[in-house]
């Protein structure tokens, strides 16, 4: 348990490292981060606040889904946006287009590995991906055509409130799912299974 807990919140700390990671690049973000950074630029607020503020709405559309949110779930919405205020404040603003590009590809990766660990840990979904699936669970759709639907409609919000697209956003959207693929494995929980008892033979 300790073990698994570690996992999480450490995975979740990553995560918002590597929003602020897209932040300090500015080269494009993923598509929730796309609107959150949007949001932040409209109502003047930290990223992380919106963060914490989006994660609390979304969970509000749980409830009409019949999901159940776990510590996992819980978790998420507030330590992520703590994390990446944190980070930016750590991270100093780039010039050079090379440092900038670097920081995006290590952004990516960041990204990928947290979201194996989190997810991993096995507590629950976070708020986003239990929206997904909490949908695909009441209306039947599939999760490739609400996943998309979900993410193009926070992408083009975003955009139009002022979040960062770019090719980071391009580069995102092609990689992160083979990348969490690699790395969820590496994380997955297993529960231990009890070895058998030995039964001695009759004589």
């Amino acid at each position: 348990m300790l073990r698994r807990l570690l996992q999480l919140y450490i995975g979740l700390t990553l995560y918002g490292v590597s929003t602020a990671m897209f932040v300090r690049a500015d080269l494009g973000a993923d598509p929730w981060n796309v609107f959150h950074l949007g949001v932040a630029k409209l109502l003047s607020l930290d990223i992380g606040t919106v963060m914490i503020a989006t994660g609390a709405l979304v969970l509000l559309f749980w409830i009409p889904l019949r999901q159940k949110p776990g510590l996992g779930t819980l978790s998420n919405v507030v330590v992520i946006g703590l994390a990446a205020d944190a980070a930016l404040m750590l991270i100093p603003t780039l010039d050079s287009l090379v440092a900038r590009s670097t920081l995006l590809v290590c952004a990516v990766a960041v990204n990928a590995l947290a979201t194996g660990m989190y997810i991993g840990a096995g507590f629950g979904a976070g708020p986003r991906d239990g929206l997904m699936t909490g949908v695909h669970a009441r209306t039947g759709w599939s999760v490739r055509s609400i996943r998309t639907a979900i993410e193009v409609s926070v992408l083009l919000i975003g955009g139009l409130l002022g979040g960062t697209v770019g090719v980071g956003t391009v580069l995102y959207a092609v990689t992160i799912g083979p990348l969490i693929q690699i790395c969820l494995p590496w994380f997955r929980h297993q529960p231990r299974v009890k070895p058998e008892s030995k039964i001695e033979p009759v004589t």
